[in-house]
C-alpha cells in the first residue's frame, strides 16, 4: 500500500485511507455513474423498483449517483472490516486499524488466531455483515418515497452489490473469507501450518483463474486482485510455516554469540573503518567502549564523510545510538518480525544493557532450513556454534542495526 492518514474511529478501532484509495475511489464513481443504464432494468425487475432511466441519465446526475453509490460501497466495506474486527477483538486480539486502499479494506490483527473455531468465526463475520448491509438497505427501500429516484437507486445498487461482494469473499481464494474459511476447516484435524499450505495452494490456483478471467474480460481490478491474492497467500503460507518451525526457538539458540561479533571502537577513523569493511566484507558493526555498548556505525554512515576527511573523522562522529535490539530469551519469531517490520537485516541482542550476541536474517534463515530438513533445533544449535565468524554480518542493508530509515508493516493482516 501507499502511505496512509487516520480519517476517525469505531469502537476504539483507527479508520484510515490509503491514498490509493483515493486513486480509485473516482473511477469507481465512473464507473457506476457510466452504467446507470444497464443498471436500471435488473434492479428494477429485482426489488420491484420503478426507476426511469431518462431521469436517472439527466445532465450530471450519472455522476454524483456515481459518487455516492461509490462511497456508500466503500462504507460498506468498512462495515465488512469491522465485523471481523469485533470478533477478534472479543477472541483477544486487538486490531491494530482498518485501512481503505485500492482493492478494499484491510482488518490488520497484531496476530494469527491458530483456534479453527475463532478462525471460522472472524472469518465469517465479515460476509454476514455484509449481507446484513445488503438486506438494510434492502428494507430501507420500503421507506424511501418512489419520488426520491436518486436515493431508492443508490439503496437498491447498495442491496445488491454488498450481497455480490459477501458472495464474491466467500471464494476458497486464501487470504479472502472464502480461504480463511477454508483453512479453518481443514484445521480442525490438521497442523494449523499444514492447513495454512494446503488453503494458500488452493488460493493460489483460484488467483491464476481469477487473473485469466480479468485478462479475457480486460478488468484491471481482477488482476490486480488476483495478483495481490496470490502474492498475499504465498507470503502467508511462508510466514506460518516459519513461525510452526520456530516454536520454543530463543534467539539465544541460534545467534552469533558476542565473542564472535565484530565490533569497532568510538576513535577507529572512517578510514581505517572502510579499509576494514572491505576486508572483512561487513556493512555494519556495533561500536564498544570500554566493553560497553555505545552506538553501531554502518557503511551508508561512512559514506557521509567526504574521501579527504576520512582521515579526520572518526567513527563517533558518523554513528547512530538509536539502536535496535533484542533480549537472548526472546522468541526467534519475534526477532524476524521485527526485523520485517523495520525492514532492518539484524537486531543486536542485549541483556541487561550488555551486549551478548547479534542475529541477522541470514541466522534465521539457516536455522529454519536446518529445522525443516533434519526437525531438530539441536542440530540448529549446533551449526550456530560451529559456524564460521567471517560469515556473521554479511546481507541485510547498510542501516540494519540501527532504527533510521524504517518502513513498519502490521504483523498480521485480515485480506480482503
Amino acid at each position: 500500500m501507499f502511505k496512509s492518514f487516520r480519517i476517525g474511529s469505531l469502537f476504539g478501532i483507527p479508520i484510515k485511507l490509503d491514498v490509493s484509495f483515493l486513486l480509485i475511489l473516482p473511477i469507481f464513481a465512473w464507473l457506476i455513474g457510466a452504467q446507470i443504464e444497464l443498471l436500471v432494468g435488473p434492479l428494477n425487475a429485482l426489488f420491484g423498483t420503478t426507476l426511469d432511466t431518462a431521469a436517472l441519465t439527466a445532465g450530471y446526475r450519472p455522476w454524483i449517483l456515481g459518487l455516492t453509490a461509490a462511497i456508500g460501497l466503500f462504507g460498506g466495506v468498512v462495515l465488512h472490516e469491522l465485523g471481523h474486527s469485533l470478533v477478534a477483538v472479543r477472541y483477544g486480539y486487538p486490531i491494530d486499524s482498518i485501512t481503505l486502499w485500492l482493492l478494499g479494506g484491510l482488518a490488520q490483527l497484531t496476530d494469527q488466531p491458530e483456534d479453527w473455531k475463532q478462525e471460522f468465526a472472524i472469518a465469517i463475520a465479515g460476509p454476514i455483515v455484509s449481507v446484513a448491509v445488503g438486506i438494510g438497505s434492502y428494507l430501507l427501500l420500503f421507506v424511501v418515497p418512489a419520488s426520491l429516484d436518486g436515493v431508492v437507486f443508490v439503496l437498491a445498487y447498495l442491496a445488491l452489490l454488498n450481497v455480490v461482494l459477501a458472495v464474491f469473499n466467500m471464494l476458497p481464494a486464501f487470504p479472502m473469507d472464502g480461504g480463511r474459511v477454508l483453512r479453518a476447516l481443514l484445521a480442525r484435524n490438521r497442523p494449523f501450518a499444514r492447513a495454512t499450505q494446503i488453503a494458500a495452494e488452493v488460493g493460489k490456483l483460484f488467483a491464476l483463474f481469477m487473473g485469466l478471467f480479468g485478462l479475457l474480460q480486460f478488468n484491471v481490478i481482477l488482476i490486480a486482485l488476483a495478483f495481490f491474492v496470490y502474492i498475499a497467500a504465498s507470503g502467508e503460507a511462508q510466514q506460518t510455516v516459519m513461525k510452526a518451525a520456530f516454536e520454543g526457538v530463543r534467539v539465544d539458540d541460534i545467534m552469533t554469540a558476542e565473542g564472535d561479533v565484530h565490533t569497532v571502537s568510538p576513535d577507529t577513523s572512517i578510514a581505517d573503518l572502510l579499509e576494514r569493511m572491505f576486508s572483512e566484507r561487513h556493512t555494519g558493526y556495533p561500536v564498544m567502549e570500554n566493553d560497553r555498548l555505545v552506538g553501531v556505525v554502518t557503511l551508508s554512515d561512512a559514506r557521509q564523510v567526504d574521501a579527504v576527511e576520512r582521515d579526520a573523522f572518526t567513527v563517533e562522529d558518523v554513528m547512530t545510538t538509536e539502536l535496535e535490539t533484542i533480549g537472548p530469551d526472546a522468541e526467534a519469531m519475534d526477532a524476524l518480525n521485527r526485523m520485517q517490520q523495520g525492514g532492518i537485516g539484524r537486531l543486536l541482542v542485549v541483556q541487561e544493557d550488555d551486549l551478548v550476541g547479534l542475529i541477522s536474517r541470514t541466522d534465521l534463515m539457516t536455522a529454519l532450513n536446518i529445522i525443516k530438513s533434519s526437525g531438530s533445533i539441536e542440530t540448529a544449535k549446533r551449526a550456530a556454534d560451529e559456524r564460521d565468524p567471517d560469515r556473521i554480518d554479511r546481507g541485510g542493508t547498510d542501516r540494519s542495526m540501527g532504527s533510521r530509515d524504517r518502513d513498519s508493516n502490521s504483523e498480521s493482516r485480515w485480506d480482503h
